[in-house]
């Protein structure tokens, strides 16, 4: 069989091989996080005199801060150090207007080790309950078909395959573009779930159909044909969401940068993972055999 379900070990390698970049480069280099999942201060501030972030870091280092200095998209210099009080907020923006001139304080946000080491727990533990959630519905939801914890074991599988990559991109972008991460990434990893979920059950659904309306059709052509006959609706749907997307980041912007990448990655990933992971993994685990990297073809009738 020459179709997705036939050339299943392809991309089972493809995701491995993906996996596996995305898992060393978190190994490695970790989540960049931003204020939501780490503690400390943010402070924005414009100068009148044009001031680099290099100068600001260096006389932050003369004071005694630790921290890092960088410029945002609208020329601002934003200054990222440890918790600090409203007095000594005000005590570090009079030794800067001493160093460089006046300045204007555009904004401050701090957050304390315990508020963001909550934050990320409940974000760890929301990603978590979702994925069991549904474990349990989709298992639930096809209890009529034989063996139905498989069909949401794949669907959780395929879940895992997204998020992983979704962070791993995350991570990457944090190295080469200094990304971080805030609660914006826990919202688009939670709707990615419930996109991808959609996905996988409109397919398992029409598997699901196809089994009863021809018993005793080999397995994997009625897999298959169930996923030539969904493929155009799973296109379609997502590249109508990505389209929405792209439109929301070209005139919305950096203040929802990372929700927008988040859910264009997702998106890719999670029709990716319904069409050709979530279904031909049902079917190798049923078969018992992964697949052949070049199968023969076959003389069986489709039915379809």
């Amino acid at each position: 069989m020459a179709g997705i379900v036939g050339k299943r070990l392809w991309f089972f390698l493809l995701s491995a091989l993906i996996l596996v970049v995305c898992v060393v480069s978190l190994a490695v280099f970790g989540l960049k996080t931003g204020l939501d999942f780490s503690s400390g201060a943010v402070l924005t501030l414009a100068f009148d005199t044009a001031v680099t972030p290099q100068q600001v870091d260096s006389e932050l280092q003369n004071l005694g801060y630790i921290g890092h200095v960088e410029l945002d998209q609208h020329g601002n210099i934003v200054v990222r150090t440890t918790n600090l009080t409203i007095n000594e907020k005000r005590e570090l923006e009079d030794d800067l207007t001493s160093a460089f001139g006046t300045l204007t304080e555009r904004g401050f946000e701090s957050v304390n080790p315990v508020v963001a080491t909550a934050t990320a727990r409940a974000a760890i533990i929301a990603v978590v309950v979702a994925s069991v959630a549904m474990l349990i519905y989709i298992s639930w939801a096809f209890r009529r078909m034989p063996k139905p914890f498989r069909y949401g074991t794949c669907s959780v599988i395929a879940l895992v395959h997204d998020v992983v990559f979704v962070l791993g991109i995350f991570s990457i972008l944090g190295v080469v573009a200094n990304w971080e991460i805030d609660l914006a990434l826990v919202t688009g990893i939670l709707t990615v779930i419930g996109y991808a979920i959609n996905d996988s059950i409109v397919v398992f659904d029409r598997i699901r159909e196809n089994v009863r309306r021809y018993p005793g059709v080999d397995f994997e052509i009625v897999v298959n044909n169930s996923l030539m006959e969904t493929i155009s609706r799973s296109l379609i749907t997502g590249a109508g969401v990505i389209f929405v997307l792209i439109a929301l980041m070209l005139f919305v912007g950096a203040a929802i940068q990372n929700l927008v990448v988040v859910l264009l990655v997702g998106v890719l990933t999670g029709t990716y993972t319904s069409l050709c992971i979530a279904a031909p993994l049902l079917v190798s685990w049923e078969k018992g055999k992964w697949g052949s990297l070049f199968p023969q073809k076959r003389t069986n009738k489709e039915a379809a």
